[in-house]
């Protein structure tokens, strides 16, 4: 009798034994019971074992409950992130669990361009269907995160980096408007301040504030990034000179400040009375009207040694420039009044 019931565990523990080999042999074994690509969104606030359920009955997991076993007893319970994920291979059970521990979730493209006002990024990422563009707003009016560059910025201004970045669905606000900055500093530290020189010219500014302000300039002037050394160049002399910069988009910006921009600069808006009119004041304007983009940024630290004072557009992206008024004032006729003349008259005859 005892030996049968020595027998009998003995055949138990091996079968125990090969139980626990088989289950860990099929743990790590890459699984996958789905065609082509599957996608899967683990709710705020589900519970794992719903999670892992719901996985093996859509094919990414071989077995809930092993899976489950594994998540508690050998990788201690870690909390599963919320969010969209992505399957399109065999997976073994661990690789699925650290996908859903580490919130591998699926990341979108935000392009954001350069020359945006901090508005418009706001309602960019909006219509990108990221965040919404009043919590984004809340976020950039908090010049808490360069204060250590720019203390006398009152909002981000300048400083929402344009580039293409890669968010998940559901990514706050805050964490959007913190990468932006980021990008900002770190491509600022890297590319840009390197080129400031020891004795950069007093009347440019040093400051990061004063190198934006005039990147943001120069960002909405010039199309073509091979001008934009030349065009930052001429905002240059008129600075060492004490001229008024008559930068149109400062105008434009002024006018959208006050909220009656209609997309129409007109003589009068020349005459507008705002600290950002360039017009009417000399010198840079009070801070950035616009994101810059690194193009930009890198001519504002290093403006080229350009003998102009004057530019005006030839109206294919290109500028014309000029080291003195009478030599602009023909510019502007040829390149603006009569070419302006000559194409209404076009439309007009329907050529």
């Amino acid at each position: 009798m005892r030996r049968r019931l020595l027998r009998a565990a003995a055949l138990l523990a091996v079968a125990g034994i090969t139980a626990a080999g088989w289950s860990w042999w099929a743990i790590h074994q890459p699984y996958r019971g789905y065609d082509g690509e599957l996608g899967f969104e683990v709710r705020p606030g589900q519970a794992a074992r719903a999670v892992l359920e719901e996985l093996a009955a859509a094919g990414v997991l071989a077995d809930a409950r092993l899976a489950r076993l594994y998540l508690v007893y050998v990788l201690g319970d870690p909390p599963i992130k919320a969010g969209e994920y992505r399957f399109d291979a065999p997976l073994s059970t661990p690789e699925v669990l650290a996908k859903l521990i580490r919130g591998a979730v699926v990341a979108y493209p935000l392009t954001l361009i350069e020359g945006l006002t901090l508005s418009e990024v706001a309602a960019a990422i909006e219509a990108a269907g990221f965040s919404d563009a009043g919590a984004l707003r809340r976020e950039m009016e908090d010049p808490s995160r360069i204060a250590d560059l720019d203390p006398a910025a009152t909002d981000l201004e300048g400083y929402l980096f344009p580039d293409t970045y890669h968010f998940a669905r559901g990514t706050s606000a805050r964490t959007i408007v913190d990468t932006l900055v980021a990008t900002f500093r770190r491509r600022y530290a890297e590319q840009v301040a390197p080129l400031l020189a020891a004795d950069r010219d007093p009347a440019l500014g040093g400051g990061v504030r004063a190198v934006v302000t005039l990147a943001s300039i120069v960002e909405k002037e010039a199309l073509l990034d091979d001008e934009r050394p030349a065009i930052a160049g001429v905002f240059a002399n008129r600075l060492r000179r004490g001229m008024r910069l008559d930068a149109d988009p400062t105008v434009i910006y002024a006018i959208k400040q006050r909220g009656d921009w209609d997309g129409n600069l007109r003589r009068a808006d020349l005459r507008y009375d705002s600290p950002y009119n360039t017009y009417v004041y000399a010198g840079l304007p009070p801070g950035p009207i616009c994101s810059p983009g690194l193009a930009s940024l890198r001519a504002a630290a290093a403006p080229a040694a350009v003998p102009y004072f004057y530019f005006v557009s030839r109206n294919d992206g290109s500028h014309v420039f000029a080291r003195t008024l009478s030599e602009h004032n023909r510019n502007v006729e040829h390149w603006q009044r009569r070419y302006w003349r000559e194409r209404w008259a076009r439309e007009r005859d329907g050529g």
